[in-house]
């Protein structure tokens, strides 16, 4: 048996050598991430060490006269071609035991041959490996003495194969790892595709623009599988149309109207510092001029002093009568006092809402009706990771409608559409700017699409 170390940047290219050296039966004995070289500890470079051994004694005995295909231009890889590799190895790993499948089929369109040889040698290694694992396995089942049924400690029932030592977890774990470097060449393949330039200058945009990798990719893919089926004939013109449709078609069911014309009661909540008290004057404004309707405050943002003064600065430049608040009796007898009012907007306090106990607190203040609404204040300039954790927190007590702020501070759209596409949650209105009335928008599907093609600054 020969057995040869290999230190090598990635694991296409040790399979690429151990199939050169040690011949198509070789078998990947270990594998470990290492760094090397540096100075004094640190730029050391990360490395894969992996070592394979084969049974033969003179591999290029047995490869002579088997020429090597010439090297032609890497056409792209369909989408499809990373979940097919993904299904056809996990059938390599049933319930029961580790097991042997059948070689996966590289697709038709992918003609590369470094990447057929790298297939072929991934899955002859991934299968020896298995066959040795499965008579490991065995032996190790056999030797070791079995538990009776009443023995048998409790395990939860999931579907899913569970190690029984040591031994059987390490060399799950190599095949476990042979199916992520698949994953990974496949998805190295994805992204060497060639996209047309209007789609590739599209997925630029919105990474720039803080869109998720998954939105980005979901929306490239839809598009791009549009142009392959049009035998890649479409003008820019349809791919930007086509583009603008993909957008308006995520945002279906996604955006709002506005306060509803029978809506009594308007709750405004949202984390200090987004502009709630601007955005509760600026819709006062709106219901007074547009809607024609008669409005009261009510304020529970006692936290801050400054709060309830620019409020009332507000309604007494609106003329608009004034409430204020700090317990749920509270707001029963302004709403009360106000019933003289067509429609009540209620100004609450600004929270720490990354923490949930506020977020109940605050529910506990509000008496949602069926003639009541309550929209959640965020702010663009806010960091995505905040925005989430705050709207998933809300969402947990049937919050659906947001109102994003500040617009004219940012660039970064994309964490408002990434929180549409995560959450159960729509869009009402957007603002952007302090002036009061002018600067709120009610969010439509147009204003949205201008905003990811860059044209919508309002």
């Amino acid at each position: 048996m020969r057995v040869k170390r290999y230190v090598v940047d990635t694991m296409p290219d040790a399979m690429q050598k151990i199939r050169d050296e040690l011949g198509v039966d070789a078998v990947i004995l270990s594998t470990k991430e290492m760094k090397i070289g540096g100075f004094m500890g640190m730029f050391r470079k990360k490395k894969i060490e992996v070592v394979a051994a084969s049974e033969g004694s003179d591999v290029g005995a047995s490869r002579k006269g088997v020429s090597r295909p010439s090297s032609g231009p890497v056409r792209p890889m369909t989408k499809s071609f990373a979940s097919d590799v993904y299904m056809k190895s996990s059938e390599s790993m049933p319930a029961s035991g580790v097991s042997v499948s059948q070689r996966p089929k590289l697709p038709a369109e992918v003609d590369n041959p470094v990447l057929s040889r790298a297939f072929d040698v991934l899955h002859e290694a991934s299968a020896s490996s298995a066959r040795r694992a499965e008579n490991e396995i065995t032996q190790v089942r056999t030797s070791e003495p079995r538990l009776t049924e009443e023995q048998r400690p409790p395990s939860a029932s999931t579907g899913l194969y569970t190690p029984n030592s040591p031994r059987e977890e390490h060399l799950l774990e190599e095949i476990r790892e042979m199916k992520t470097w698949l994953e990974q060449l496949a998805k190295q393949q994805k992204d060497s595709r060639e996209l047309p330039e209007p789609l590739s200058a599209f997925q630029e945009l919105l990474l720039r623009k803080e869109f998720s990798p998954q939105l980005v990719e979901a929306w490239v893919d839809k598009v791009y599988d549009k142009w392959l089926d049009s035998k890649e004939s479409m003008s820019e013109v349809e791919l930007l149309e086509e583009i603008q449709s993909c957008v308006s078609g995520s945002l279906e069911g996604r955006i709002d109207g506005g306060i509803g014309e029978n809506t009594r009661i308007v709750y405004i909540a949202g984390p200090t510092g987004v502009g709630k008290t601007t955005t509760i004057a600026k819709l006062a404004a709106d219901q007074i001029f547009r809607a024609r309707k008669k409005v009261g405050f009510i304020t529970a943002d006692t936290y801050r002093i400054s709060a309830v003064e620019q409020l009332r600065t507000y309604a007494s430049i609106l003329n608009v009568p004034i409430e204020v608040v700090q317990s749920p009796g509270d707001v029963q007898r302004a709403v009360q006092r106000l019933e003289q009012c067509d429609i009540i907007l209620m100004d609450t306090a600004g929270r720490n809402y990354l923490n949930e106990i506020h977020v109940a607190e605050l529910h506990s203040l509000l008496n949602t009706t069926e003639n009541s609404e309550t929209y959640l204040v965020l702010s663009l300039t806010s960091k995505t990771q905040d925005m989430e954790r705050i709207t998933e927190h809300f969402s947990r007590y049937g919050l659906k409608k947001v109102i994003f702020t500040k617009l004219d501070e940012t660039e970064s759209v994309g964490p408002m559409f990434n929180l549409l596409q995560d959450y159960p949650v729509s869009m009402s209105y957007i603002t952007n700017g302090q002036n009061v009335p002018d600067d709120l928008l009610v969010a439509d599907s147009k204003f949205m699409i201008d905003l990811v093609m860059g044209a919508g600054r309002a």
